[in-house]
């Protein structure tokens, strides 16, 4: 069983691999080594609807099963923000340390008390027969006043997860993995893969 991941991102490859190594037999296959692929328009305005985007584009390109994923970073006290432009977010010139110092920034005057935030992905899984399936997981955690860690990507040195009394870059890719968003919507994606003839 073969599956194209609808990423060039290489940490996110890791985590669907490790995640999904329980099901035997399943092949994960980059869509870089597949094609070249154009940049594909994540215009949607859920994670699920720019999840289920790039996984239809891929899924026609190639003919092949596709998964894709849709994530990013709410944070309550900023309406939200930086939802789904969390990959996006200060514009094209910012790295992830830029992005997740400008969202420091931003929060400089919240109360320590007020910083509640939550990781999200959605999964979306796209056949060529047309059946389609979302799966979301959540991570829930806090804000904290300046980045710890340098484990994970994107704004992991800046979320705090109270249970383990650690950033997300602070962790171990197996302690990530047992909590984190991706890996709660990968949970549910490898259920639905196993019961799957493909």
């Amino acid at each position: 069983m073969k599956i194209v991941a609808a990423t060039a991102n290489t940490d996110k490859i890791k985590e669907i691999k490790e995640k999904l190594l329980s099901i035997p037999d399943l092949e994960i296959v980059p869509v870089s080594e597949i094609t070249d692929v154009p940049e594909i328009p994540e215009d949607a305005e859920s994670f699920e609807g720019n999840a289920l985007i790039k996984a239809r584009t891929i899924c026609s390109i190639t003919g092949m099963p596709s998964m894709a994923d849709d994530s990013g970073l709410v944070v309550d006290a900023l309406n939200g923000e930086p939802g789904v432009y969390s990959a996006r977010y200060g514009g094209p010139g910012l790295d992830d340390k830029g992005r997740y110092m400008l969202l420091l920034e931003k929060m400089a005057d919240i109360p320590d008390g007020s910083r509640q935030a939550r990781f999200v992905c959605v999964i979306a899984l796209v056949l060529p027969d047309g059946r389609e399936f979302t799966t979301t997981g959540r991570c829930e955690g806090s804000i904290t006043r300046s980045p710890s860690g340098d484990s994970g990507f994107g704004y992991d040195p800046v979320f705090y997860i109270e249970e383990r009394g650690k950033t997300m870059a602070q962790l171990s890719m197996s302690e990530k993995n047992s909590l984190s968003h991706r890996g709660k919507a990968l949970e549910k994606a490898a259920a639905i893969l196993k019961d799957l003839a493909l």
